[in-house]
């Protein structure tokens, strides 16, 4: 009788944890941006109501919030498939906060001061939300 020597070929699951992780991302990406978007639109448009200007603001900071949470994410996904490079991920980066950040800032300009916290607040919305959410899927293990 021969014996054959060799290893044992492990199977893991690895690959499909993988995948399961890669489309409850995506999920929950889609998720954050559009509940942040029709909360934002729905804020906007009650004090839009008061003032138009606040209105616009903060519909403005929200679209350029979600735009910015969007294109962090995709920058931070190419990064890690390797698609880019640490120096194109950091001048991209940059970029992204001059172009996209700066918008509310503009928007805020033409009114009073504090119509730039307004605007921020929209700005940030979604990644706050993302977060929260992020961090209820962490405890509950999922």
């Amino acid at each position: 009788m021969k014996v054959q020597e060799g290893t044992w070929e492990t199977c893991d699951n690895t690959e499909r944890a993988d995948w399961a992780e890669l489309r409850e991302y995506h999920a929950r990406k889609r998720s954050v941006a559009l509940r942040s978007t029709l909360l934002l639109a729905g804020v906007a448009i009650v004090m839009a109501l008061r003032s138009p200007l606040m209105g616009l603001d903060l519909a403005v900071g929200g679209g350029c919030g979600v735009v910015n949470m969007l294109l962090i994410m995709r920058n931070n996904e190419r990064l890690l498939d390797g698609r880019r490079s640490r120096g194109v991920y950091g001048f991209s980066n940059v970029v992204r906060v001059l172009g996209v950040g700066v918008i509310p800032a503009i928007a805020a300009i033409t009114g009073p001061v504090w119509t730039l916290a307004i605007a921020y607040a929209g700005f940030f919305t979604p990644l706050v939300s993302y977060a929260i959410l992020l961090r209820s899927a962490y405890r509950r293990g999922t």
